[in-house]
């Protein structure tokens, strides 16, 4: 009977040759005799001589070939065992709990005596876990840190590197009519049972050591801008400002000089700089406290002065390390400034970014852009105007001032909307009742999407700036024509692909950059009443009735819009809400619990609930009416997600709080999705999150 997997050896199949020659040429023999007899009985006789032969060789030597074979067998396992042992590579067998059943003398040497004697390897190594291998893979790779002998000058103990290759060694058989008797179960312990792991240690301490100093030796490229050289200077004494100016170099040189680093002033507000990767960690070790000692410079000057950084570590070239150091100042500047921004690799980590953004007194970008749109949208046949989901007023209400501006190009215009909140029932009711307007004017994602097939289109992206968080994503990746306004701060997976982008943090609302941007268009489009009232409605909901983040750009647009035809009493009459909705909110507020004393944090059930992710919104900002809460945190569940809604009124970042869970926005208005939780789980996630950085000083 076969074994399972078990073939013939080689010398099985060479003792059967001459059994195998014997038959074929008896086959020959009878041949021969139906040609000729005296042939045939010439070919018996030797027929006859090689069987005699064949016995005699295969019964006298027999015992002889197998003493021998038995001998190399035997000598071939000595040398092997002796050649493991000898082996300068430390070398141990397991089973797949982690159990030590054998090991050479290099591994006991590597863990000492006393740790092999504890017999199972997660013991020794903790690194390992509790599973060695998993069931599908019969070969890993996994590096461990050994501790080595300790250094009698230094007294530091050496951390050694070790690389381990893992092989699965499967012993035993089974017949396989045994094996269609046993259930998977069975089979799985049998396999376990007889399955070992053979671990390879290589040590790559060497290796990791030069690595190391070959990354050390790296350079890392970086720029840092004053983000408000000339509004500070505006504000200030003319007789202070070579005072706070050279207060401002002295400590960004000195900060540069403890990094070693070759540093240029390239222009009266902007810096290069290089140095060493080996001085990074100290850099990020003091979480760029530069930001905060030239924040607290005052020489009698009224505004705070603040800077941007930006750092490219581990480029393949100088020249790619500088440009990447360009793009993060960008990012730096995108997301409102006073921060520094590092990418390394494909990662990007953000640092500082507390204080306000400050908002820009000329209106030259506004200008340049308007002037740069309506030339885009003059090449274009149709244009497609997209927000995000779940919209807001002053999504739905930048999109229809996009709107009126393409309309007066005379092109065709969509605004893709799929799920109409409550919070823009009532204005896009208004719209719809309005015969001026056609009935393709609204459009969903599927309509957008085939209206864009061979058409000369472009899109333009309001309310948001993240591919994810727009209505319709397939969208962006049809288009190539992409003009993306918003004021939300860029994060790192922010549309990159724009031909025209217009992304300022300073701003209220997307509502006012498109009211400044139609006082800018050559052709002066003419707002009507109800386009007035919607982006009205979208600063108003944006800046919770002009108190957060209101500057003078924000009232000078309101007066536009007011000119334009918006009445407050219509606005008003919009955001009124029904009694239950208000008595689902009075609930959600009374049930709110003081957190480490100055943060609210509340829960709402969004089953059953109209725009449950808006109302939490509108709890959110209630909380903050509460003395001494800084910050205010309101978890909706809808379905298996869980929005969290996060509000300050300015002495909480709560976009930096929020990008830790994968979220963003503004300063004062962020927010975020977590999925595979319960709500309570969400809530000590929250708790959780506010004690660390609280206790890392990031708050």
């Amino acid at each position: 009977m076969q074994q399972l997997g078990i073939k013939k050896s080689s010398l099985s199949r060479y003792m059967i040759v001459p059994l195998v020659m014997t038959v074929v040429m008896l086959v020959l023999d009878i041949i021969t005799f139906t040609i000729n007899i005296r042939a045939g009985v010439i070919l018996v006789i030797g027929v006859a001589v090689f069987i005699v032969l064949t016995a005699i060789s295969y019964f006298i030597l027999r015992n002889e070939v197998i003493e021998e074979i038995t001998d190399y067998s035997t000598g071939h396992d000595m040398i092997q065992e002796k050649s493991l042992k000898e082996m300068p590579v430390p070398y141990a067998l397991t089973d797949q709990s982690g159990h030590i059943f054998w090991s050479n003398p290099a591994f006991v040497q590597m863990v000492g005596k006393e740790n092999n004697k504890k017999g199972k390897i997660n013991d020794i190594f903790p690194d390992f876990g509790k599973k060695l291998l998993d069931k599908e893979v019969d070969r890993s790779s996994k590096y461990i840190h050994v501790l080595g002998e300790q250094n009698k000058r230094t007294k530091e103990t050496e951390i050694l590197n070790y690389r381990v290759e893992l092989r699965r060694m499967r012993l035993g058989n089974v017949f396989s009519e045994d094996l269609d008797k046993l259930n998977d179960e069975e089979i799985r312990r049998f396999q376990d049972e007889n399955t070992m792991v053979a671990m390879y240690f290589f040590d790559e301490t060497s290796v990791c050591q030069i690595k190391a100093e070959i990354d050390n030796q790296k350079l890392v490229a970086g720029l840092i801008y004053i983000d408000n050289y000339e509004e500070v200077l505006e504000n200030a004494d003319e007789v202070k400002h070579s005072m706070l100016l050279t207060l401002v170099d002295r400590r960004i040189n000195k900060l540069l000089s403890n990094l070693d680093a070759i540093v240029k002033k390239i222009e009266k507000d902007k810096y290069i700089f290089f140095f060493q990767q080996k001085y990074l960690q100290k850099l990020i070790n003091t979480k760029f406290s530069i930001l905060d000692d030239i924040r607290s410079i005052n020489v009698g000057n009224e505004m705070a002065m603040t800077l941007s950084i930006s750092l490219a570590v581990n480029c393949d070239s100088y020249v790619d390390a500088y440009e990447t150091a360009n793009q993060m100042m960008d990012l730096a500047l995108g997301r409102g400034g006073d921060q520094a921004v590092i990418k390394d690799g494909e990662n990007v980590s953000y640092y500082g970014g507390k204080s306000q953004v400050v908002e820009k007194n000329t209106r030259v970008k506004a200008r340049v852009k308007a002037h740069a749109l309506r030339e885009t949208m003059e090449t274009k046949d149709t244009i497609f105007v997209m927000g995000h989901k779940i919209p807001d007023t002053d999504s739905i209400g930048s999109a229809i001032g996009i709107y009126r501006m393409a309309k007066t190009l005379q092109k065709n215009v969509h605004i893709v909307l799929d799920q109409e909140s409550v919070s823009v029932r009532q204005l896009l009711a208004r719209v719809r009742a309005d015969k001026d307007y056609e009935k393709d004017m609204i459009i969903t994602s599927e309509k957008a999407l085939s209206l864009a097939e061979d058409k000369n289109a472009m899109l333009v992206v309001v309310d948001v700036n993240r591919p994810s968080y727009m209505e319709c994503e397939e969208l962006l990746k049809k288009l190539h024509t992409v003009v993306v306004i918003d004021h939300h701060r860029r994060m790192k997976d922010s549309i990159k692909s724009a031909t025209l982008s217009y992304i300022e943090p300073y701003a209220s609302s997307a509502c006012e950059l498109v009211a400044e941007i139609l006082q800018y268009v050559s052709t002066k489009p003419k707002l009507r009443p109800v386009e007035a009232d919607a982006m009205y409605s979208g600063i108003l909901i944006d800046t919770n009735n002009f108190v957060v983040q209101t500057g003078v750009r924000t009232f000078e647009a309101a007066a536009f819009l007011r000119r334009s035809g918006a009445d407050v009493t219509r606005v008003r009459k919009i955001f009124r809400d029904s009694l239950e909705t208000y008595q689902i909110r009075a609930r959600a507020v009374s049930d709110s619990e003081l957190f480490e004393k100055e943060f609210a944090i509340g829960t709402l059930d969004g089953r059953n609930l109209d725009s449950p992710s808006v109302l939490g919104a509108q709890v959110a900002n209630q909380l903050l009416n509460i003395e001494g809460i800084k910050a205010s945190f309101v978890l909706t569940q809808v379905d298996d997600k869980i929005f969290v809604s996060a509000r300050s009124i300015d002495e909480i970042n709560v976009q930096i709080i929020m990008e830790k869970l994968g979220g963003g926005g503004h300063m004062t208005v962020a927010g975020a999705q977590l999925k595979d939780m319960s709500i309570e789980g969400a809530k000590e996630v929250i708790k959780g999150l506010l004690l660390r950085m609280k206790q890392e000083g990031e708050l």
